[in-house]
């Protein structure tokens, strides 16, 4: 039987990288609170914890509201630029995070990352994951007009791998990529590595849980992203 133009149809794995393919979450948490330490700000780690996913400027919204965003979100986000930046040449992928990529490529998925990462930050990550013959496309910073949790960063991701959301899986670390996935229509896979709780995945929108890309490797079979053509 001859396939059928869904069959043809194309599949994509879309990513986030920071905290899910790449253990970053808590450098950019350690980062963001020096930039804010001196800019006279008391921000606990937890609560920019939480925040990290979000692009510069909607994270210093979301810890230090709208009006003090408009005037300091610019300075904040360069100091945290600089800071953050000292940690590029030691930042490492989670374990087997390349071989995952590589995998779902054999497997005929459309690899494409979804990162608020941009510029020398996104280099820096494509270096450590190390799987750039795996990788489709990516839909960066520079990209879109609004980050996570805004569905337009997966959209833009399955725009370049020509897949429709039902066709599609998104793999996210943070709250915020559980609702950009679940905003533009696709499965969500959520991943523990990132540090958030697993309840409050699943509330964001997490259809299934793991513990970091090694785990979903291991249940790939069993997974979303497991399904053949």
């Amino acid at each position: 039987m001859p396939p059928t133009d869904a069959e043809d149809a194309a599949r994509a794995a879309v990513f986030d990288v920071d905290g899910t393919l790449v253990d970053t979450n808590y450098l950019h948490v350690a980062a963001w609170w020096e930039a804010l330490r001196q800019a006279g700000h008391d921000v606990p780690s937890q609560a920019i914890h939480r925040a990290i996913g979000l692009g510069s400027s909607d994270l210093v919204a979301h810890l230090l509201g709208a009006d003090r965003a408009r005037e300091e979100a610019e300075a904040l986000s360069a100091a945290h630029k600089t800071l953050y930046g000292q940690y590029f040449g030691r930042l490492r992928a989670l374990p087997e995070a390349g071989r995952l990529l590589r995998r779902l490529a054999d497997d005929g998925w459309k690899v494409v990352l979804a990162t608020s990462a941009g510029g020398q930050e996104l280099s820096a990550l494509r270096t450590a994951l190390d799987a750039d013959e795996a990788i489709s496309g990516m839909a960066s910073a520079d990209d879109v007009s609004q980050g996570k949790p805004a569905p337009e960063p997966v959209e833009q991701a399955l725009r370049l791998a020509g897949a429709t959301p039902e066709r599609s899986v998104f793999v996210g670390d943070t709250v915020w990529d559980m609702q950009a996935g679940s905003r533009a229509g696709v499965t969500c896979v959520g991943l523990l590595c990132g540090g958030i709780p697993r309840e409050d995945l699943e509330k964001a929108g997490a259809d299934v849980l793991y513990d970091d890309p090694d785990a979903l490797l291991a249940s790939l079979a069993q997974s979303p992203l497991g399904r053949r053509p």
